[in-house]
């Protein structure tokens, strides 16, 4: 969900300067979320309207280094509360699981062309999670849900805001959720709309870790059976930007994602990969980033996730929160990264021999 970061600089679109010496600027307006109808199923019908990486150069396939493995905007008639979709995984069976601000979950399979390009969705559905009582949640301080992590176990974990918190939710055999339980957080006072955006199982710290991020940029590493851990911050350029995903990746490297807005520029994304997210941002190394603003497809992207492209390259997807508001969109887009190959090793200097001189 938008944050107060975002509100603050949606306020600033009246042209105030100095803003030092300003007072609190004005509070954009609420969004008006209209009322739901009665879902259907849960199974609903989703259409899927194919993106292009710039609608201006069709023939666009790359940018930053990463190739452009297609993208979706995702619209239902059946419910009006597809919506808000806030933090996303996705299975080796090509099954997408994503949470929404109001306290939904979005299930659906991948549908992929012979080249391994995003082009569908298929099997989708969209139902209540459950709160402790094993009943749906009820209201928006309960459940604004934000991010979601996949355990190595299969169980979910999904953090909250407003009410801040993050709950494990059990996973059966037949892929349905349990009644969920307390988890550990990090001992802090959040902004009550800006909380813990970033979630991610962290194994290599154990297979009970997982990594919290909050918007402003704040990290901790928690464990199911020990309290949270403060590591460096992972901050953006400037205020504008918030922290809003978290994926492992490799040994120690994470994916980052960062969510920006601006009234010149708009909404602004940038995914990074971070070699240790334990280490100060001096001693961290970017093995490759991405950043999606300008004519590449734009929203507000507050999920991210990595699988493997049917080619073995790593392959990123993305989801934006549409904040229920005309003029943006629900976007799942998909690319893909190659590592480039190592550099040839240096030919060795032949060492000269010393001259004797009679």
């Amino acid at each position: 969900m938008i944050g107060l970061r975002a509100a603050l600089v949606l306020g600033l679109v009246g042209g105030f300067s100095g803003l030092a010496t300003q007072c609190t600027p004005k509070k954009p307006a609420p969004v008006v979320i209209p009322a739901a109808p009665v879902k259907v199923g849960p199974e609903i019908t989703v259409v899927t309207t194919p993106v292009p990486l710039d609608a201006a150069n069709p023939a666009k396939t790359i940018v930053d280094g990463f190739v452009y493995a297609g993208g979706l905007a995702l619209t239902s008639t059946d419910t009006s509360r597809l919506h808000g979709l806030s933090d996303l995984a996705i299975g080796g069976d090509n099954q997408l699981t994503a949470i929404s601000d109001d306290g939904d979950l979005f299930e659906a399979k991948l549908q992929l062309d012979a080249t391994g390009r995003l082009v569908g969705l298929t099997n989708t559905k969209l139902q209540p999670l459950k709160g402790l009582d094993g009943q749906p949640l009820q209201g928006k301080t309960q459940a604004d849900a934000e991010g979601l992590a996949v355990m190595p176990n299969g169980d979910r974990l999904v953090s909250f805001e407003r009410d801040h918190r993050i709950w494990l939710y059990p996973v059966g055999p037949d892929g349905s959720w349990g009644t969920p339980r307390p988890v550990p957080k990090p001992a802090t006072v959040f902004p009550d709309n800006e909380g813990m955006e970033a979630l991610a199982a962290y194994p290599i710290a154990g297979p009970d870790a997982y990594l919290v991020g909050g918007e402003e940029g704040e990290v901790w590493v928690c464990r199911l059976s020990a309290a949270c851990t403060a590591l460096p911050p992972q901050s953006g350029p400037d205020f504008t930007w918030g922290l809003t995903g978290f994926a492992a990746f490799h040994g120690s490297a994470i994916a980052t994602l960062h969510r920006g807005f601006d009234p010149i520029r708009g909404w602004r994304a940038n995914v990074r990969f971070i070699s240790d997210p334990t280490k100060p941002a001096a001693l961290q190394r970017t093995v490759a980033s991405l950043r999606l603003e300008g004519a590449i497809p734009h929203d507000n992207f507050e999920g991210v996730a990595l699988s493997q492209s049917p080619s073995g390259a790593t392959r990123i997807y993305l989801i934006s929160d549409d904040n229920s508001a005309a003029g943006q969109r629900t976007l799942l887009l998909a690319f893909d990264w190659t590592p480039p190959p190592p550099s040839p090793p240096m030919p060795a200097t032949p060492t000269k021999r010393p001259v004797r001189r009679r």
